[in-house]
């Protein structure tokens, strides 16, 4: 039997892959409501955010440096924590990207909407999740290949709505070359529109858009250069999350007065519209469908890895173990694939249940954002106990200001969890999630105790025969 994964992921992927899993429908989709919550402030909250998750990259690039072993975050959760921990932040991962895949299939089911009004939306779904089961199952270089143009065609729309933006701001294209400048930015309430409580809570939706970051690590395990290629990805996040989030934020709040940008719908599409695209919505629809895409594939992905190292690790059947002659731990796949069909089945139940209009994507993408942020959690204590145990000298790659560094981020992912139970948008996902994350901590202790208890048991009857 095969239980060897191969690494055939280049540099060039890899890169385009951890761009895939920052930038996704959190930004596009997302930016309405957290600009709703703090007004212009919305770009320090992105910027305070991706600061953070930057640190909880380097932790993890500092461990992923030296083993740069498959299953990343939660195999140094187990190593360096304990197994339990391990287990518990593998399948937080896992619940956390199959909801997110789940909401991505019933997101892609609402876009085609735009173009054919009267299909039904699983019918989309389906077939997105058959794609990229077929892409996945194949060899990771079509995942590979699949999240390099995904993620590119989402970079571009980026880049070209930042142009777009700041020649309408500097130079007045598409407004009579009058050019609108920054006022919008202090002119309608200051720039703390809603105080520091707006501010606060537009942090724990923010740092929700950032979860799947960590995905770098786990494409570790079948980079052809591992220690090369994760190096240049982590230190390129923080550029990425200054040009791509920072920078269309900005544009966007500069352009439109904030508190005019929930009545014009996507704030995306107002851009390109002003400057004269009027194609712009469907422009802006296909890339949200690649976005959609992209992040279905990336679950897929991180998630049937985490499958095979639970398996590994004997927390998982043993048949998640199995590859094909590509190296792809096929049952693994196929088993997220119909995990994620669940989100064809709420397609078509929730509208019955809950009634014609309800936003299904919002119920199904909430529940697991408390989940993402369990592997933060699980890096940044892993990371202590790493350099506690490991004492490399003049390492290469080493995690600014720590252990202080440590401390202020699992302080900082507190104080934004505590935020979310407060505010009304989000204390359900923390109320799922938790729950989720509660039953799995007592599964994994009751496990234990009874693994033990038999343990024990069959050394008392190995002693009494002899």
């Amino acid at each position: 039997m095969k239980t060897e994964l191969k690494r055939e992921l280049t540099s060039r992927q890899i890169q385009m892959i951890a761009l895939g899993g920052t930038i996704g429908v959190g930004l596009f989709m997302g930016a309405s409501s957290t600009i709703k919550w703090t007004g212009p402030s919305v770009i320090l909250s992105y910027l305070i955010a991706g600061v953070f998750v930057f640190l909880i990259m380097r932790a993890l690039g500092e461990m992923v440096y030296t083993y740069p072993d498959t299953g990343s975050f939660a195999k140094f959760a187990s190593d360096y924590i304990h197994p339990s921990i391990g287990y518990i932040t593998a399948s937080s991962s896992i619940f956390n990207w199959i909801v997110v895949g789940m909401s991505e299939v019933i997101a892609v089911g609402s876009y085609m909407k735009f173009w054919w009004p009267d299909l039904p939306g699983w019918v989309p779904g389906l077939i997105v999740v058959l794609l990229l089961l077929t892409a996945n199952l194949v060899s990771v270089k079509w995942f590979g290949e699949f999240e390099f143009w995904f993620a590119l065609i989402k970079v571009i729309t980026i880049i070209l709505m930042i142009i777009a933006g700041l020649g309408i701001v500097f130079f007045g294209i598409g407004n009579g070359f009058h050019p609108i400048g920054l006022s919008n930015l202090w002119s309608h309430g200051g720039f703390f529109t809603n105080g520091f409580t707006g501010f606060f809570f537009s942090l724990s939706i923010i740092f929700g858009s950032y979860i799947g970051i960590e995905l770098i690590g786990t494409t570790a395990g079948e980079a052809k250069n591992p220690q090369k290629t994760v190096v240049k990805s982590i230190n390129g996040v923080i550029w990425r999350i200054l040009i791509f989030y920072i920078g269309s934020i900005f544009i966007i709040v500069t352009v439109y007065p904030w508190n005019a940008i929930s009545e014009l719908g996507s704030p995306f599409v107002a851009t390109f519209t002003k400057v004269g695209i009027t194609s712009a919505a469907t422009i802006i629809n296909f890339v949200v469908i690649t976005a959609a895409m992209s992040g279905c594939n990336s679950g897929i992905f991180s998630t049937s890895r985490m499958l095979y190292t639970l398996s590994k690790q004997n927390h998982a059947p043993k048949i998640f173990q199995k590859t094909n002659a590509n190296g792809v731990p096929y049952y693994s796949v196929i088993a997220v694939c119909v995990g994620i069909l669940g989100g064809v089945l709420l397609n078509i139940l929730l509208p019955l249940i809950l009634g014609k209009g309800t936003n299904i994507f919002v119920y199904v993408f909430s529940a697991g954002v408390f989940p993402g942020m369990v592997p933060w959690f699980a890096i940044l204590i892993s990371h202590l106990y790493f350099r506690k145990k490991e004492k490399i000298k003049n390492h290469p790659f080493k995690m600014p200001f720590a252990p202080y560094s440590n401390i202020i981020t699992f302080i900082m992912l507190i104080a934004v969890v505590i935020g979310m139970i407060f505010n009304s948008e989000t204390r359900i996902s923390v109320i799922i999630g938790i729950a989720f994350v509660a039953f799995n901590t007592l599964y994994i202790l009751i496990s234990t105790k009874i693994s033990s208890k038999n343990k024990n048991d069959a050394e008392v009857f190995t002693e009494n025969l002899e």
